[in-house]
């Protein structure tokens, strides 16, 4: 349970006092503990804890039938924690249990920081979102498209547009994971899937060789899911003269204190990192086995630490993450640290699609999915949104209309027939009280 009732009725105010400042102290700095042990933070912030504790029975039942071994999810309201739980087991077969400090590979929740660290370097003026990317990577010039051909294969065009690193920070810089109608070649190229920790040559290196790949559409006409943020962080490099994994610790996770997010575990962090699992065909779920590649345990520890994927290459904590996500929330700052300005967060955080399709109900930022219409998503939430996920079935948002930060981790993959996701976004907003 996320709380103890004795709290809620113990008369004491020099009690009350203390513990809610103590707990405003804490929330401030977001450190890997519980805070939700008193309904008093949920209820000060117009939360019911009662009603959160409704959610976190809700999620238990997911590890309890074994559709998942475990999970972690914290849960901010005007910049407070009103809950930060860790249920089910880390590492089923070691019986380990899952801890609020476990810590998960993130996957394309590293797109989000990625896109963050491209805006910085715009501030700087280093770099303009809307110039070519060839300017900055010169090999992604005079690019082909593959168009599919009366025959059942495809011919190569000149691409109608130059990428832009906006088109990339969109995703709509023409190229998938390398699935589309060039797929062979991606393939003979080994480019294929989002994985990447196993790679041996610079993130820089690989981007170069993609740029001699067909795009599957023309830029800035299609969204589609693929490599742009990984290009991205190879303009990160090249602009800022540091690796990404450098670049991601001086100027992101310093100053917003993310000391358990990295691209490869540091080794006495090795006990934290939490177990991949996979649903099992007769029902419940096992542990993936200890290979390389997307659906693996990955190399994420033991690997060669040289690739450093800005698409999806980090590990991280809920508690980690959600310092990330409470500064965009905040306009940009944290605890004293402005990482960019309150007009860049605005920048990030609208729509930039038109009349290019997404979702129903949704658009897209840069680095973030938004919500444009609550009625025609269908799910609560609010206008204004932005949110995205990871592979591993990880997910987060922000609302920026309730002031609230949502980071929920876990590790199965594929997650197959779950519906843990929308179980937490139900089980959050029926506790907002005010």
């Amino acid at each position: 349970m996320p709380y103890t009732h004795h709290l809620r009725n113990n008369g004491s105010a020099l009690a009350l006092f203390v513990l809610g400042a103590v707990s405003a102290f804490l929330s401030s700095t977001l450190p890997s503990i519980a805070l939700a042990d008193s309904p008093i933070v949920a209820e000060r912030v117009g939360m019911s804890g009662e009603r959160l504790a409704l959610l976190d029975n809700n999620l238990e039942r997911y590890n309890e039938d074994s559709r998942l071994a475990g999970q972690v999810y914290i849960v901010l309201r005007h910049g407070e924690v009103v809950a930060h739980e860790a249920n089910g087991m880390q590492d089923v077969a070691r019986g380990v249990a899952m801890n609020t400090d476990s810590i998960f590979r993130i996957a394309s929740q590293t797109k989000a920081i990625t896109s963050l660290a491209i805006m910085m370097l715009q501030e700087r003026g280093l770099l303009d979102i809307n110039q070519p990317l060839s300017k900055y990577l010169p090999e992604w010039s005079n690019m082909q498209v593959a168009v599919s051909d009366d025959s059942g294969g495809y011919t190569l065009q000149p691409a109608r547009n130059e990428i832009t690193l906006r088109h990339l920070l969109t995703h709509t810089g023409g190229m998938s994971y390398g699935t589309g109608r060039s797929a062979a070649e991606w393939q003979r190229a080994n480019m294929q899937g989002w994985y990447f920790a196993d790679r041996e040559e610079p993130v820089r290196e690989t981007i170069a060789r993609m740029a001699a790949l067909p795009l599957d559409a023309h830029p800035g006409e299609s969204w589609i899911y693929g490599y742009n943020t990984d290009i991205l962080g190879a303009v990160v490099e090249v602009v800022s003269g540091e690796t990404l994994a450098d670049f991601f610790a001086n100027n992101i996770f310093a100053p917003l204190g993310m000391n358990d997010t990295h691209f490869y575990l540091p080794a006495a962090k090795r006990d934290r990192l939490a177990t991949v699992y996979r649903p099992k065909q007769e029902g419940g779920i096992e542990a993936i086995p200890e290979t390389n590649g997307m659906q693996s345990q990955g190399l994420y520890a033991d690997g060669p630490r040289q690739s450093f994927s800005g698409g999806a290459g980090l590990l991280s904590t809920a508690g980690d993450y959600a310092k990330f996500l409470q500064m965009t929330l905040n306009g940009g700052e944290l605890n004293g640290e402005r990482l960019v300005s309150r007009k860049t967060i605005e920048l990030m955080t609208t729509d930039h699609l038109g009349t290019i399709e997404f979702r129903p109900g949704q658009g897209f930022g840069l680095g973030f999915s938004i919500a444009t219409d609550v009625g025609l998503r269908g799910t609560l939430g609010s206008e204004g949104e932005y949110a995205w996920g990871g592979a591993y079935h990880s997910t987060y948002w922000v609302d920026p209309v309730e002031d609230l930060v949502v980071v929920y981790l876990t590790q199965i993959i594929p997650a197959t027939g779950l519906d843990d996701h929308i179980t937490l976004r139900n089980g959050i907003y029926q506790a907002i009280v005010d």
